[in-house]
C-alpha cells in the first residue's frame, strides 16, 4: 500500500500537518463459511491488501474524515448521540463510540484514509476499517490498553448495532490476530485459536472477482441466521435437559428430528453449516498430512451447500466455479458473505495462467465483462506503520 499517497492527501485536506499511519487487512478464508455465527470453526487468514489510514488528534471534539477513495469528507461530533448518515461514515462513528465505551478517552480527530481491498469481493473491506480504526485509536487516546480480542468485539458491535449487519466475529479477528504466512482456525464458540503455516507448494491461491456487488444489510443475510437460529430453538425445546445456543451444540441426529417442524428451508440451511463445521476439520487434518487435494475436494463440497443448500451463491459464481473444475483446479468455491463477490481458487502452479486466461475469456464472453484476478498473499494484521 502506497503509504505517501495517504500522507500526500492527509496534509493536502487537514492542516499541513503530519499524523500517525496504521495499516489494517481485509482477509481470506480458505473454507468455514457462515458458521462464525453459528458458533463453528473457520479457517482464515488476513492478506497483503486492506485499509491504511493516516490519523492525528486535532484538539477539538470533532472528528473529520476523508475517505480518498471517495472523496468525501464528513464531520461529527465525538459525543454525537446520533452519528453520521452516511453509510461509511458510520463504521468509524461506531468504532469511535464502541472504543469510548471500553474506556478510551477519544477526543476529536483528522483522519484520511483509503482502501485496495476489491470492495463487495468478500474480502471484508469493512472489518478492516474497523480494525484500522480500533486499532488507531487505541494507540492514540489508549496507551494500548484494550486487548485485541476487545478491538476484534468493538469492529462486530459497530456492525450490528450501526451498520446493521448481525455478523459474526470471523471478520474482525482475522484483521487484527493475522500473521504473515500462517492460517489461523479459530473455534467461534470459545475463541480459541491455533496458526497454521500456509506457504503451499506448487498451488498458488487465487480470487476471482465476478465484479457482483453484494450488500449484506438488510434480509438476506440476518434471514440466514434467523433460519439458524429456528432450528436451533426448535433442538431445544426437545433436549430441555441439555444447553443449545447455537448449531455447533446440534447432532445430525438432532436435526432430523425436527426437519418436518421447522420446514425445509431452514432445515437445508442448517444442514449446510453442519457439513461446513465438518469441512473445516477435515481441512485442518489434510493440511498436517500436506493433503491438498482432499483440501480441494472440501472447498468444491462448500461451494455446493453455499449454493443449494444455503442458497448465497449467483449465476456468475456457480459458472466460475464450474469453470475452475473445468481446467483442473484443485479447489473453488464462493468465499466471503455470498450474493456476488469472488471465488476463491486453489490452482497447481502449472495451471495458473490457463485458468485465469480461460475465466476472464469465457466470463466476458457470457456476461460481457471481464473479471478480476487477485493473487493472494498472506499478510500481517493491524499495525502501526509509522
Amino acid at each position: 500500500m502506497d503509504i505517501e499517497y495517504v500522507r500526500s492527501r492527509f496534509i493536502k485536506h487537514f492542516d499541513g500537518k503530519t499524523g500517525n499511519i496504521y495499516m489494517s487487512p481485509g482477509r481470506i478464508n480458505l473454507i468455514g463459511e457462515h458458521t462464525d455465527y453459528n458458533g463453528g470453526f473457520v479457517f482464515p487468514g488476513a492478506v497483503d491488501k486492506g485499509i491504511m489510514a493516516e490519523l492525528r488528534p486535532n484538539g477539538t471534539n470533532t472528528v473529520m474524515c476523508y475517505s480518498i477513495d471517495l472523496k468525501d469528507r464528513v464531520e461529527f461530533k465525538v459525543d454525537d448521540p446520533e452519528g453520521p448518515r452516511t453509510s461509511w461514515a458510520r463504521y468509524i462513528y461506531g468504532i469511535v463510540q464502541e472504543m469510548k465505551g471500553l474506556g478510551v478517552p477519544v477526543k476529536g480527530f483528522n483522519t484520511a484514509f483509503y482502501g485496495d481491498v476489491p470492495l463487495g469481493a468478500g474480502m471484508s473491506s469493512s472489518a478492516a476499517l474497523e480494525s484500522c480504526f480500533a486499532f488507531a485509536l487505541n494507540d492514540l487516546f489508549g496507551d494500548n490498553k484494550v486487548s485485541k480480542w476487545d478491538m476484534v468485539l468493538a469492529g462486530q458491535a459497530t456492525e450490528h448495532k450501526y451498520v446493521g449487519v448481525n455478523c459474526g466475529i470471523m471478520d474482525q479477528f482475522a484483521s487484527v490476530f493475522g500473521q504473515e504466512g500462517k492460517l489461523m482456525r479459530l473455534d467461534c464458540r470459545s475463541r480459541d485459536f491455533e496458526y497454521f503455516p500456509f506457504e503451499p507448494k506448487g498451488y498458488r491461491l487465487v480470487l476471482i472477482n465476478s465484479c457482483v456487488k453484494h450488500e449484506l444489510a438488510g434480509s438476506p443475510y440476518n434471514d440466514r441466521r434467523n433460519s439458524c437460529e429456528n432450528v436451533v430453538k426448535h433442538i431445544a425445546a426437545k433436549h430441555p435437559e441439555a444447553k443449545f445456543e447455537t448449531l455447533r451444540d446440534c447432532t445430525w441426529e438432532q436435526l432430523e428430528e425436527v426437519r418436518a417442524e421447522v420446514g425445509e428451508e431452514d432445515y437445508s440451511r442448517a444442514h449446510f453449516v453442519l457439513g461446513e463445521k465438518d469441512r473445516v476439520l477435515a481441512v485442518c487434518d489434510a493440511l498436517d498430512r500436506g493433503d491438498y487435494e482432499t483440501v480441494g475436494q472440501k472447498m468444491y463440497e462448500t461451494h455446493e451447500g453455499l449454493s443449494k443448500e444455503y442458497e448465497v451463491s449467483c449465476e456468475e459464481l456457480d459458472f466460475l466455479n464450474d469453470l475452475a473444475k473445468a481446467n483442473g483446479v484443485t479447489g473453488s468455491r464462493i468465499m466471503g458473505g455470498g450474493f456476488g463477490g469472488c471465488t476463491i481458487n486453489l490452482v497447481k502452479d502449472e495451471l495458473y495462467d490457463q485458468f485465469t486466461a480461460d475465466a476472464k475469456a469465457k466470463f466476458a464472453a457470457k456476461y460481457g465483462k471481464e473479471p478480476k484476478v487477485i493473487d493472494v498473499v498472506i499478510g500481517q494484521g493491524a499495525h502501526k506503520v509509522c
